[in-house]
């Protein structure tokens, strides 16, 4: 069970010279300003090498580090020493930055004083408590509040953008700018800051369009290539458009990083929506372009002689590879909605599949061979595969036919999928403890590395780490602290007593 961190991990580290708009606004004045921090992993600027033509000389970054000598697992986290300022919400940016904090980043929340994350009150389902689409997004991460509205707040806002490497995103287009947050306003303040953004959709006519998941998996290719032949387009249950772009500007962050050791200066990563899904979608874009070569025959309307359009159809449970697929009943059906399995006709053990079934002749006929000659009877042999399905369990089935390598995967529902204790030893779904909700059941970190095992830590209330960032990062005394809490610049309005 993963242990609560409420205190602020790492190191005080900081400086940068004071904001003109933290002067304006009269703001406290930390008692000592530290110096610039180095970059991730190093404490040293190495300075610029001269650019080489040949390979063999070129440096590489972290080039001359000694292997570290302290056990596995023991030598730091992977992004040990990045530190993010998240102003993302919902779900596609808030993806990003747990995805970066559960490698190790510490990543600082910038929340709305009163209000937080829009998630914080959505689909609650214990009173007065953090709801689980926040707590299952928001973890390995501190809050502080700020209103980014109040001259103090914004003053707050520079010097955080003066000790973070990477600001990460995903307002509509142009908020972040109506804040006064311009890529030139930040890369000012911090030459080395990286800017990560998630938009609906890339520059182009629809770039102002405000996208959310089900709007992205329409407009990346998704929905016109999911449901059955004869049905509506349909979206899947995996979020592919929020968290699978989130997914995506981690891993641009990530590399702008890496590319940040050797210019020393930071970039903007983008990844739009429809970008990310379309990305996910590729093999769909593959099959579009083979249609102008003819019909997809691994498609089972080729073998129900039912002629192509001009674009990708939607294909039910066909495999979408070069081995046809389908879902098949499973003993139980009747009554389980989810007693099915995902079995494949894989060309190699086509042999193991006749003996296992009970078709021993279709090895040699001649109209079930060769794969070519099995492709416009998919659905007769899926039929003849299912009334084997149907007299074992899920599992059952899928235990006989790993004997013989042939392909198949159950049906798990979630129910299935949360009693797992092979994925709670994993650490794929763990248990977290929450001082108001108790204890919840969350996804971990889907990325194991051997060398930077990962805590995941619970979600933050809101606001509980203001007055430590405030103290610990950015070095303001109690009272100078107190100053700003009068302000209104990290707190909620209050209401004024009624006249009497």
């Amino acid at each position: 069970m993963a242990k609560a961190k409420t205190k602020m991990g790492g190191t005080k580290r900081g400086g940068g010279r004071q904001g003109a708009s933290r002067r304006r606004a009269r703001m406290p004045r930390p008692k000592a300003a530290a110096k610039p921090r180095a970059d991730a992993g190093s404490r040293k600027r190495a300075k610029p090498r001269a650019a080489s033509s040949s390979k063999s000389t070129r440096a590489k970054p972290g080039a001359g580090i000694k292997p570290s000598t302290l056990p596995w697992g023991e030598a730091g986290k992977a992004l040990q020493g990045v530190r993010i300022l998240d102003f993302t919400h919902v779900q596609s940016g808030p993806t990003c930055t747990q995805l970066l904090g559960w490698l190790g980043a510490e990543v600082i929340k910038v929340e709305r004083p009163g209000v937080g994350d829009i998630t914080r009150g959505q689909l609650r389902d214990v009173p007065n408590a953090d709801s689980l689409y926040f707590t299952m997004l928001n973890h390995n991460k501190q809050s502080i509040t700020i209103d980014s509205k109040h001259p103090i707040g914004r003053a707050i806002l520079d010097r955080l953008i003066e000790r973070c490497d990477v600001l990460v995103e995903n307002f509509a287009p142009g908020a972040l700018e109506r804040l006064g947050l311009t890529w030139e306003h930040i890369h000012k303040l911090n030459p080395r800051m990286i800017v990560g953004s998630v938009k609906g959709f890339g520059p182009g006519p629809y770039a102002d369009c405000k996208v959310y998941e089900n709007v992205a998996q329409c407009a990346g290719g998704s929905a016109s290539t999911t449901g059955f032949r004869d049905g509506p387009p349909l979206v899947t249950g995996a979020q592919i458009g929020d968290s699978g772009t989130g997914l995506h500007l981690a891993l641009g962050i990530v590399c702008a990083l890496y590319q940040r050791h050797r210019t020393g200066r930071g970039q903007k990563v983008l990844v739009a929506m429809q970008d990310g899904v379309l990305n996910l979608c590729r093999v769909k874009l593959r099959d579009q372009q083979r249609l102008k070569h003819g019909p997809l025959a691994e498609y089972s309307q080729y073998g129900e002689s039912i002629p192509f359009g001009s674009a990708v159809p939607r294909a039910g449970n066909d495999s979408g590879g070069g081995q046809p697929g389908w879902i098949l009943k499973c003993k139980g059906w009747e009554e389980d909605p989810n007693a099915y399995l995902y079995f494949i006709t894989q060309a190699p053990v086509w042999e193991a599949i006749c003996d296992v079934i009970g078709e021993p002749g279709w090895k040699t006929d001649p109209d079930y061979a060769t794969p070519s000659a099995r492709l416009p009877r998919l659905k007769q042999i899926f039929a003849r595969v299912e009334q084997w399905t149907t007299t074992k369990t899920k599992l059952e089935a899928m235990e006989i036919l790993n004997r013989y390598d042939i392909p198949c995967g159950p049906i798990l529902s979630m129910q299935e999928l949360a009693e797992d204790e092979s994925l709670r030893r994993t650490g794929t779904v763990v248990e977290v403890d929450h001082p108001i909700r108790g204890r919840y059941l969350t996804v971990g970190n889907p990325i194991k590395l051997s060398d930077s095992p990962t805590e995941v830590t619970r979600s933050p209330l809101l606001g509980e780490h203001t007055e430590q960032i405030l103290t610990e990062l950015l070095g303001y005394a109690p009272d100078e602290v107190a100053e700003i809490k009068q302000s209104g610049a990290v707190s909620a309005p209050q209401k004024r007593a009624a006249a009497a």
